[in-house]
């Protein structure tokens, strides 16, 4: 599974959808990506494959940073994001 992250302007908490194959997951932070650079569509949908009735609609303005990343099965759920000094 792997989870899209997106940081939103003035929120401490980021919102998440997630993915079963790396192919979706890398095409929809592709298009995050896409629509941060062009600021269009102003409003963007996520549907989530885990939860199936989740949705989130967000203002593409409102939108900081987006992160790509694998959830596992070990301890803890997922690999940590970002950069991480633990080997």
């Amino acid at each position: 599974m792997y989870v899209i992250e997106l940081a939103m302007k003035l929120s401490p908490l980021p919102l998440s959808v997630q993915r079963k194959k790396l192919e979706d997951a890398l095409s929809l932070y592709k298009e995050v990506r896409s629509c941060m650079e062009r600021e269009q569509p102003r409003l963007l949908e996520l549907t989530c494959e885990q939860v199936e009735d989740k949705k989130v609609s967000v203002r593409v303005s409102e939108l900081l940073a987006v992160q790509i990343y694998e959830k596992t099965a070990a301890i803890g759920g997922t690999k940590r994001p970002g950069f991480s000094f633990d080997s």
